[in-house]
């Protein structure tokens, strides 16, 4: 009976019958959990959710058009710009030939492993090296600071359209070494703040050569 012990008294509690036993559960007020203005994106439309999208990508694109060492592109940071890029310039360089092959251009998978796979490189030799952004962000501005090729490669498939003479290929020439340059600047000015001083060139080493990979193959291709 020595088990019973801890239960003693029990039978003693009673509630009274003019006592309430049923109610409703109040929160008390309270920031609201989607944000401090009490927006929450589950109550949003799926339409201005995806124009909310929109305009941070485009936001970004600004960032890089106009680059500047600023902490908006590295705060927000998100892939679906990258994105398009890469598949916009694997689009553009569909249906190229090199010598007597039908499709010896470069080919939609390739463009996406030497972009992702050139980016992912980068990221890891900037962390190895003591760089203090994530890895998604290093990503999220290597891959924004694309544009500026990806306009090029646009522009050399129109100069194209008119022939594949000298001209064509000075004009070619001095278009992507432009955007060469300012994918360059641009990604150094938003990842120059995160490296250490004395490590800095040992970063812009390998990004050099990324935009440059990306360039020749622009500045290679022919339809």
């Amino acid at each position: 009976m020595e088990a019973s012990k801890p239960f003693l008294g029990l039978s003693d509690v009673s509630i009274a019958e003019d006592t309430p036993v049923e109610g409703d559960i109040s929160v008390p007020p309270g920031p609201a959990r989607g944000g401090e203005d009490g927006f929450s994106t589950l109550d949003e439309p799926v339409k201005e959710t995806v124009l909310r999208d929109l305009r941070a990508v485009g936001t970004k694109f600004v960032h890089v058009l106009y680059p500047q060492r600023s902490a908006a592109l590295l705060r927000d940071w998100d892939l679906w710009g990258p994105l398009l890029l890469c598949v916009a310039l694997a689009l553009l360089l569909q249906g190229g030939a090199a010598g007597d092959q039908l499709q010896g251009g470069p080919q939609f998978a390739e463009v996406f492993v030497i972009v992702w796979f050139g980016s992912i490189i980068i990221t890891l030799n900037s962390k190895l090296l003591g760089g203090t952004l994530s890895f998604f962000q290093s990503l999220c501005v290597l891959g924004y600071c694309i544009l500026p090729l990806t306009v090029a490669m646009a522009v050399c498939r129109l100069v194209l359209l008119g022939g594949s003479g000298t001209v064509s290929f000075a004009v070619r020439l001095a278009v992507v070494a432009v955007s060469f340059g300012w994918s360059t600047f641009a990604s150094t000015a938003f990842l120059a703040d995160s490296q250490p001083s004395n490590r800095k060139a040992l970063v812009v080493y390998p990004v050099f050569l990324f935009y440059f990979v990306i360039g020749w193959i622009i500045l290679t291709f022919s339809p």
